[in-house]
């Protein structure tokens, strides 16, 4: 928090231009624009190839679930990506997929009768405020009443790579007892309290299998803002926090420990592994610009003169050599009218609060950091609930107040992130090299082309990865719509295709929904 004689202005009329949504009307038309244009089904010259689709499990994250707008709600499981592949893997003779589908379209959970706050309902757009909430109502999907059976889609939500293999990550009682061995997702249907996710997938002796994990092992860390520790270097899994980076050398291990349970249950079983993307394609981290605050020429003079105590004490301390002259203008803030960088705190600054206390590690944000989604609730806000908003000394986030580090991913945050997500596709690549029976799909690569080009998917449709408005991801911003979906199932097709001599008929992305207005 800034603390400085000059008494902080108060902005009126913030505006937040982030482009979420341009008008509601045009969302909709974007929904149901496609319907009309159905693709030709090839049901009738399909083939298996060399695949054998009469078991098929699919295991991983929320991504395999079909989690989406914040929540897992039956909906969205329903148009998950292996429920996708599965129908169209019954045209080649595929057997029956059983999913552990929740109670309701709302996607909160109850645990022992109680409403979680951790796990609440999903997003709508609310078509008149054009902004995304939470649909209101009491969930009805009990957490302990357990389902029974197996399940082909194995995907639990919050799970990294280790929690594959933990044994007891299904036990009801460790939802009260700890919390951190045991997920309620996985709860409503382990087949006992102390089996694990990849024991129940491989009791199944898949006949074929999709793995897509991974991508919780770095996400966590960067959905937070990179508040967790990056634990490279540590292979003490007991040691690890839920926001912490993965040890790529564990990953490696677990993921060969993952392959090799479900190789050994069907010595026969094919399978397509998946990579992990770059979290700079998905709209949780690209959507809020660096310079998201909106100047008239008399605030941004008012908000200079109110730094000046700041950004003159920033040169003292590179006068006195404990700073450098590129630091020293790194932390200098600066306004003008027009659009303007936000204020962030930054840990990998130099501490030089022994100068002056009111000199903490602030700087102003630039192209290179990462805003997450979140933080557009929270810039130009009171920093200090309790204040008048009707002051203008009143701090205000990412202006007058730095936004905390939870708010944004800095260059050394995106670099750990990034280099633990790349150790980990070297694994799952020489996981496939080794296996003539798996093949690998770089999604990383799809992607990327859906949040650069975005991708043109037949009769004049294209998805692309713009928050809410591009069809590709749901109002979380970060797991997709039913579109997107569709097109990861349509990927994974052409993967199976080329790499099992199969001729599997795609679906067509414009048969499935994007967002859902309110």
């Amino acid at each position: 928090m800034l603390s400085m004689k000059n008494k902080m202005i108060k902005l009126t009329g913030l505006v937040l231009v982030y482009g979420l949504i341009s008008a509601c009307d045009e969302a909709q038309e974007f929904i149901d624009s496609d319907f009309a244009n159905p693709i030709a089904d090839a049901t009738a010259n399909a083939t298996n190839g060399s695949a054998d689709f009469s078991t098929f499990v699919s295991i991983g994250d929320s991504l395999t679930a079909g989690y989406a707008d914040g929540a897992l709600y039956r909906l969205g499981q329903e148009n998950s990506y292996p429920a996708i592949l599965a129908q169209q893997f019954a045209k080649v003779r595929g057997g029956t997929f059983k999913q552990p589908l929740v109670n309701d379209n709302l996607g909160g959970l109850l645990i022992g009768g109680n409403i979680n706050s951790d796990y609440g309902n999903r997003r709508v757009l609310n078509a008149a405020t054009q902004t995304p909430e939470v649909l209101a109502g009491t969930p009805t999907t009990e957490v302990t009443s357990v389902l029974t059976g197996s399940f082909n889609n194995m995907g639990v939500p919050g799970a990294k790579s280790f929690h594959l293999g933990a044994e007891g990550l299904g036990d009801p009682a460790g939802l009260s007892t700890n919390p951190a061995t045991a997920n309620p997702y996985f709860v409503r249907f382990a087949s006992s309290v102390s089996t694990s996710v990849i024991e129940d997938a491989a009791a199944q002796a898949p006949s074929f299998f999709v793995l897509w994990i991974g991508n919780n092992d770095v996400l966590s860390y960067a959905t937070e803002g990179g508040v967790g520790i990056d634990q490279t270097g540590n292979t003490d899994l007991s040691t690890y926090g839920s926001r912490d980076i993965t040890d790529p050398t564990a990953f490696a291990g677990i993921y060969t420990q993952l392959i090799t349970a479900l190789t050994t249950a069907n010595t026969t079983a094919k399978g397509v592994l998946l990579n992990i993307p770059d979290i700079a394609t998905i709209p949780f981290f690209t959507t809020v610009p660096y310079n998201a605050v909106p100047l008239d020429a008399a605030t941004a003079a008012a908000l200079n003169t109110a730094y000046t105590a700041y950004n003159d004490g920033v040169q003292a301390a590179q006068g006195l050599s404990l700073i450098t002259a590129e630091e020293a203008a790194q932390r200098t803030i600066s306004f003008a009218a027009g659009q303007n960088a936000v204020v962030i705190l930054d840990e990998d600054l130099t501490d030089i609060t022994a100068v002056d206390a009111a000199l903490i590690n602030m700087r102003q944000a630039t192209a290179k950091d990462l805003l997450v989604l979140t933080s557009s609730t929270k810039i130009g806000t009171l920093a200090n609930p309790e204040d008048d908003p009707s002051d203008p000394s009143s701090p205000l986030w990412g202006i007058s107040a730095p936004l905390e580090d939870a708010d944004v991913l800095t260059p050394a945050e995106i670099l750990a992130i990034e280099t633990a997500r790349l150790a980990y596709n070297v694994s799952i690549a020489a996981a496939a090299e080794a296996n003539p029976n798996l093949i690998l799909l770089d999604i990383a690569a799809i992607m990327t082309e859906l949040s650069t080009t975005g991708i043109n998917y037949g009769r004049n449709g294209t998805i692309t990865a713009t928050y809410a408005t591009g069809g590709g991801f749901s109002l979380d911003g970060v797991h997709p719509t039913a579109r997107g979906y569709s097109v990861i199932a349509n990927s994974i097709i052409d993967a199976i295709n080329a790499g099992f001599n199969a001729t599997i008929p795609k679906v067509y992305p414009g048969n499935y929904t994007t967002i859902f207005l309110n």
